[in-house]
């Protein structure tokens, strides 16, 4: 049974991106990603499954919580994005929406379909960082978007991110390697997820999400990897983590996983109007502004 669920998830996904494939509007130098903007799509509100309509077209069709579209390269511009309930035949009674999601050329972003601190359906679209990292080092975001309060992320023991509140990010610039991390309520020490491992690669933005409700009982998470760029000569690999996909601006691998257990630093919407913040700036649930007016 849940082979068969997964499997139809994973269909339905991939129908989703053949239809996105359809909105992106080819240029007469395709092979120049610059021009273009890198769009995924992270589902994070449990146990919802949703439809999600891009300028008024089916674009992913009964969307699965924990599931992450993309990466996929869209043509800059503005789209009109409605979310409705799972198998609505319009957008006529959107759940979110409709709003509008201007991606810029060159840019990477997630929008992220999750709940408030209070528990209720948003949605926040995040720019991913693909600035470069010194030699040797890694990127690690960590973002907040459940129904939880603000937590601390401890490493060793120690807090390196307090306070961090939904929907905010911390970015961390790390020496490559594997970091051990936990979540707690912030002030604490004693975890609420984790400990668990998280891979930083040399060049890479390693992206982790911690989504559901802890009053649900259903905190999760999902971690997703972004190729940036790096100061060294030598080539940058984009690494795997979970089960969910990342977006880049040059494309990349990605994966997510669920876990019970949401360990690490760091969700009904979905492609859309989720606008935000970047970096160390704090993202915005809609309604969405943009990163610049979050800037500080």
């Amino acid at each position: 049974m849940r082979s068969t669920a997964r499997r139809s998830a994973a269909l339905a996904g991939a129908t989703g991106l053949v239809a996105l494939g359809a909105l992106a509007v080819p240029t007469a130098a395709s092979a120049d990603t610059s021009d273009d903007a890198s769009l995924s799509v992270l589902h994070g509100v449990p146990d919802t499954p949703v439809d999600v309509w891009v300028n008024d077209k089916l674009t992913l069709d009964d969307f699965q919580p924990g599931d992450l579209a993309g990466p996929l390269e869209l043509a800059a511009g503005s789209y009109s994005v409605v979310i409705t309930a799972a198998d609505a035949t319009d957008t006529s009674q959107p759940v979110i929406g409709p709003v509008d999601l201007p991606l810029e050329a060159g840019g990477s972003y997630t929008a992220v379909a999750h709940l408030d601190a209070g528990g209720k359906p948003t949605a926040t679209l995040f720019t991913n960082s693909t600035e470069p990292t010194a030699a040797g080092q890694g990127r690690l975001t960590v973002r907040h978007v459940a129904a939880a309060p603000a937590v601390d992320v401890l490493a060793g023991g120690k807090a390196v991110v307090s306070g961090l509140e939904n929907p905010d990010e911390q970015v961390l610039d790390l020496p490559a390697g594997t970091v051990s991390a936990s979540v707690a309520a912030a002030g604490t020490t004693d975890p609420v997820l984790g400990p668990t491992d998280v891979t930083v690669a040399d060049g890479v933005n390693t992206i982790v999400y911690a989504w559901g409700s802890l009053d649900g009982g259903n905190l999760a998470l999902a971690t997703q990897t972004v190729e940036g760029r790096h100061s060294a000569p030598s080539g940058v690999a984009a690494g795997l983590s979970g089960a969910a996909a990342g977006p880049s601006a040059g494309s990349t691998a990605a994966t997510v996983a669920t876990a019970a257990a949401v360990g690490v630093l760091g969700v009904g919407l979905i492609v859309a109007g989720l606008l935000a913040a970047r970096g160390r700036r704090t993202p915005q649930a809609v309604p969405v502004r943009h990163d610049e007016d979050r800037r500080g």
